[in-house]
């Protein structure tokens, strides 16, 4: 299986600092994994997999056993309507290493990836989806790949076994997604993906913005690779996604970008535009003022009367406009600055205290 990272990748340009492997970084160790192997929470959001559950449990028991894995199941049931949460109760009595949850009705996967990260107990957490195309027997890859330093190791799947319709609008999304935020991934959304727990625990998702956590994750300053890994065509029941997926995505996008951005200093947004767009309705207004002089002192110019230039309006539009969204970024600023008194707008790696003499 060849491992894929942001330094070997013919296709896109190096990630910069967030590819840069933690062991080279000067006086930081690189976090190695133990002699007995770290505690791995196994988190998989489902909705309607009834005939997929199984097997998907025998699948990640017999990973477990082979690579001496000590594991958390965690499942969490996102308002299924058939057999699932049934299914998922029933192995759940035979093997106590099952987390369950189950919603009350379907919240979306960013919910249940949210409920999860909060009460994994592991110290890597491995997700998955439970439609039997993500293949466990790709976790240790995914480790591997964590282990030569990194944070977060998507998965990449160089071949899709999807529809064409879901295919070629995926791949569209993900290049325009690298493009603007810098995190060059092949595969941003895709399911499998291998964190450290402190990575999970710095991200509070909401909406849809699950598609988006190696950008969340990068932004913070953790270090963000990929993995490529094998993907299984489908066997049971159909894709749960359509084409309002991808346009409620590029939307998210654009709420990505302003969080990692402006998240918090807004009025650097709101207030560069307010200033560029006032500032040419000020020039109008300028020209105009310019033009009724001329006017005033030579009466015989063939310039307009003012009041019926349209300059006049879209300039007089552009200072109005200009000041509110001046007066938008200062709002912005004081719904930001109560907020972050609770929220902590950094990321600490590492902390060494001394004592005191």
């Amino acid at each position: 299986m060849k491992s894929t990272n942001l330094h070997d990748d013919n296709e896109f340009p190096v990630l910069g600092s967030l590819s840069t492997p933690t062991s080279e970084i000067a006086g930081v160790p690189s976090p190695q994994f133990t002699a007995d192997k770290p505690r791995l929470s196994l988190v998989i959001p489902i909705c309607n997999e009834e005939q997929s559950l199984e097997q998907l449990y025998e699948e990640i028991c017999a990973v477990a056993t082979k690579q001496d894995y000590s594991i958390q199941i965690m499942v969490i049931d996102d308002g299924s309507s058939d057999r699932s949460w049934e299914i998922i109760d029933r192995l759940r009595a035979k093997d106590e290493r099952i987390h369950a949850i189950r919603f009350r009705r379907n919240f979306g996967k960013a919910a249940a990836l949210a409920v999860a990260f909060d009460r994994v107990d592991g110290e890597i957490v491995v997700t998955l989806d439970g439609d039997l195309q993500d293949d466990p027997a790709e976790i240790p890859h995914l480790l591997e790949t964590l282990n030569s330093g990194y944070d977060l190791v998507s998965g990449w799947k160089r071949v899709r076994y999807d529809p064409w319709h879901k295919v070629i609008p995926s791949r569209l999304f993900n290049l325009v997604v690298s493009y603007l935020t810098k995190v060059y991934l092949h595969d941003h959304n895709c399911g499998m993906k291998a964190y450290r727990v402190e990575v999970i625990k710095d991200l509070p998702l909401y909406g849809e913005l699950h598609r988006f956590i190696p950008v969340l994750a990068a932004a913070k300053g953790f270090r963000v690779g990929e993995r490529e890994i094998h993907h299984r065509p489908r066997k049971f029941g159909r894709s749960k996604y359509g084409f309002r997926r991808f346009a409620k995505g590029f939307l998210d996008l654009f709420t990505v970008q302003f969080l990692t951005s402006y998240g918090t200093r807004p009025q650097h947004l709101f207030g560069s535009l307010g200033l560029f767009i006032g500032g040419l309705g000020g020039l109008g207004l300028v020209y105009l003022v310019i033009t009724w002089f001329i006017r005033l002192f030579n009466p015989e110019s063939n310039l307009e009367p003012l009041h019926e230039r349209a300059l006049l309006p879209y300039s007089l539009g552009a200072m109005l406009l200009g000041a509110q969204l001046f007066c938008i970024g200062i709002l912005a600023e004081l719904i930001t600055s109560s907020r972050v008194q609770n929220v902590p707008i950094y990321s600490i790696r590492e902390e060494r205290i001394g004592k005191s003499k």
